[in-house]
């Protein structure tokens, strides 16, 4: 007999689209330095926007719900769903601007530091959620971030958990949370920088990672999953702990949109119904090519790139 065909639930994904400029170089200029770059690049990004294409690119039936201006930038926004197969849910915002992010690529470790102006994205607002909540209640797992407005985060994902949509949310960039909105997650996702700023505690290991992770579950959490880099990731929950070992996929290039390649490939295995477990690894291993790859969503891997890598181990 054939074997049952995957069914997959619609993701949808509230969040953030910015214009990248990327620029590398040996270090970062002090204040009233200037100093020569070795590269600069132009191209999508946005924490949300990112995550959305990654899941795209590997297949979910994806939705990005965010604000734009009415200018190129979110010209450039429109095309890069189009070619990953995400719909979008855009509130044109003529009186605001997409948003842009410098970001900075120390050449010799490939690691790096942003800064975000979400533009149009931060006008974002409850009154937006309301509008769309049909889309989001009929979603199978909801996620977002921190890029845009709390407060629409929050409705959101009360929204969706009202539903009972499984809810994601990549507490990134790091912020102070209100305490009611830990109940609405089925997963959190940090990584050790942002599990210290919800916590106090610092990740410098796993087992200070369960910690962390302890103190989010007792704020009312479903799971935890804090990601770590080099280190893979750990799932924690009230009755399960366990480390899934990095996926390496070669040597690494880059890391900007690492972590969103990960909640992106995340959100696409448990639309697919695979255990969390193995979504984790899933997305280990969708985060590990991502990191050999310059740029963000042009890094983001398919379905059949991942697959292969996992069947090697």
């Amino acid at each position: 007999m054939p074997a049952n065909p995957i069914v997959m639930k619609p993701v949808v994904i509230l969040g953030v689209f910015v214009a990248d400029t990327a620029y590398r170089a040996a270090r970062q200029p002090r204040m009233g330095e200037t100093i020569l770059g070795t590269s600069f690049t132009l191209g999508p990004g946005g924490k949300g926007s990112n995550q959305a294409v990654a899941a795209g690119r590997l297949g979910a039936d994806v939705t990005f719900l965010t604000r734009l201006g009415v200018d190129p930038f979110a010209d450039m926004a429109r095309q890069t769903w189009s070619h990953a197969g995400v719909k979008s849910a855009v509130i044109d915002t003529p009186e605001s601007y997409t948003g842009a992010a410098y970001i900075f690529i120390q050449e010799t470790s490939g690691n790096n530091a942003i800064i975000v102006s979400p533009g149009a994205a931060m006008l974002i607002s409850p009154a937006d959620i309301e509008a769309n909540a049909g889309l989001i209640r009929a979603a199978g797992v909801f996620v977002t971030q921190l890029e845009q407005p709390i407060e629409a985060a929050l409705r959101a994902l009360e929204i969706a958990r009202g539903a009972g949509v499984t809810t994601i949310l990549n507490p990134a960039p790091a912020a102070r949370l209100p305490d009611r909105i830990y109940t609405l997650c089925d997963y959190v996702t940090p990584n050790e920088t942002e599990a210290e700023e919800l916590t106090g505690i610092k990740v410098s290991s796993i087992d200070d990672a369960r910690r962390a992770a302890d103190s989010l579950l007792e704020k009312g959490v479903g799971a935890v999953i804090v990601t770590l880099g080099e280190n893979g990731a750990l799932l924690h929950t009230a009755d399960r702990s366990e480390h899934v070992a990095a996926v390496a996929a070669g040597p690494v290039v880059e890391t900007t949109g690492a972590g969103d390649a990960f909640n992106g490939g995340l959100a696409a295995a448990l639309s697919r119904g695979i255990e969390p477990l193995e979504a984790v690894r899933f997305a280990c291993a969708v985060a590990g090519i991502s990191v050999t790859r310059p740029g963000t969503a042009p890094s983001m891997p398919t379905l059949q790139e991942v697959e292969a890598l996992l069947a090697k181990r």
